[in-house]
């Protein structure tokens, strides 16, 4: 009953980068109202990335001018390109999607979306 499914996570080196994929079901999809969270143990999920249902992006300011989030709507994936990674995006990555329609481009709590995928792995080292 899996509704969103992360991959593209790995081991790079500092400066390397990567590409996430979120398969996201029609019913996950259907608002556009997405976004990518990480964790690291011992630490606070935070929001990375999101992009609300009139594709207005939202990035975290860690991430930003480094990472792109975007979306394939013919094949329903959510994307985070990421590159010229650091030690300190070393976490478990986590796609989240809303059923309900956000706009804005702002940063909502985690508390509104719906969805969550298993997670997916991504380690920098130095």
């Amino acid at each position: 009953q899996e509704q969103l499914v992360e991959s593209g996570g790995g081991s790079v080196q500092t400066g390397g980068s990567l590409r996430l994929s979120c398969a996201a079901s029609g019913y996950t999809y259907r608002s556009g109202c997405m976004g990518w969270f990480r964790q690291a143990p011992g630490k606070e999920r935070e929001l990375v990335s999101s992009i609300s249902s009139d594709d207005r992006p939202y990035y975290a300011d860690s991430v930003k001018g480094r990472f792109t989030i975007s979306r394939d709507n013919a094949k329903n994936t959510l994307y985070l390109q990421m590159n010229s990674l650091k030690p300190e995006d070393t976490a478990m990555y986590y796609c989240a999607a809303r059923s309900g329609y956000c706009y804005g481009g702002v940063s909502l709590p985690m508390s509104v979306y719906n969805y969550w995928g298993r997670g997916t792995q991504v380690t920098v080292s130095s």
